[in-house]
């Protein structure tokens, strides 16, 4: 216990899913928490959106850990509101240790049904907003003598899966993003690594978020092994990521920057 004791984490997409996990499990060894997320629907969005329920009940749950948490209703693309968010934030609880860029959207389509506004939002969502998060919270690290960001990519941040295009741009955007903010904040003892997750048991990931698979798996079923795991799991839980986050965050990866970490079950290691 106390793996990021007395220290502070700003998570992103934090109302629900992956980003509701992290917060609790980096409570639950000792950080202060500041989340935010949009709590409102993306168009095209085939699953539903978190609602500011999702983020209040968040906030309870990382109280029930005896620790603070200050939760804003913010969309990451925003500059302007995120960079109020973030400064009001570690105003209030002192510094800023960890950078936890999780908020994120998946559309799947055939290459011939994505439209612009699909590729456009996704772009903006999760490589845009992404940035947004890193840039504007770095100066905080910069001012504590350094800290851990983790960007969340994707197996598909690795591995070009079918059905995906705009998700895998922005992952793979994502995945470089992440090396080269490593190199540019490495004078300020800051770490930066990306997560790729396989399938996680999220909204994102369940029957409504990943309906669209079925017809075209049955139309080009060549592609389908694409996306099979090794270990015999169909998803992975959310704490499967946020123990990854956690590891990256503490002390104990101390030197480890510049590095694509997988829990994803072994998708894209062969």
């Amino acid at each position: 216990m106390g793996r990021v004791e007395g220290k502070v984490a700003f998570i992103t997409g934090a109302a629900r899913g992956q980003g509701r996990s992290h917060a609790i499990r980096l409570a639950e060894e000792g950080a202060d928490i500041i989340a935010v997320d949009l709590c409102a629907p993306v168009r095209n969005v085939p699953y539903p959106a978190a609602t500011p329920d999702d983020l209040a009940e968040t906030v309870k749950l990382v109280e029930a850990l005896d620790r603070r948490i200050i939760a804003t209703q913010v969309d990451t693309r925003d500059r302007s509101a995120l960079k109020t968010a973030i400064d009001a934030g570690v105003a209030e609880l002192g510094k800023l240790d960890i950078v936890v860029a999780n908020a994120g959207i998946c559309i799947i389509g055939g290459w011939d049904q994505i439209t612009p506004e699909v590729w456009q939002d996704t772009l903006d969502v999760n490589l845009t907003g992404t940035w947004n998060t890193v840039q504007l919270a770095a100066p905080h690290l910069v001012a504590n003598g350094g800290g851990s960001v983790v960007m969340t990519s994707s197996a598909a941040g690795l591995k070009g899966l079918p059905f995906l295009t705009p998700y895998v741009a922005s992952k793979f955007g994502v995945t470089g993003l992440g090396k080269a903010f490593a190199h540019e904040l490495a004078e300020h003892n800051i770490r930066v690594n990306t997560l790729h997750p396989t399938g996680v048991e999220t909204p994102m990931g369940s029957s409504e978020g990943t309906s669209a698979f079925g017809e075209l798996l049955a139309a080009h079923p060549t592609l389908g092994g694409m996306l099979a795991n090794s270990l015999p799991i169909e998803t992975t839980q959310p704490v499967d990521q946020s123990n990854a986050v956690l590891f990256l965050a503490s002390d104990e990866a101390r030197y480890i920057t510049a590095l694509s970490m997988t829990v994803d079950a072994g998708n894209t290691q062969y």
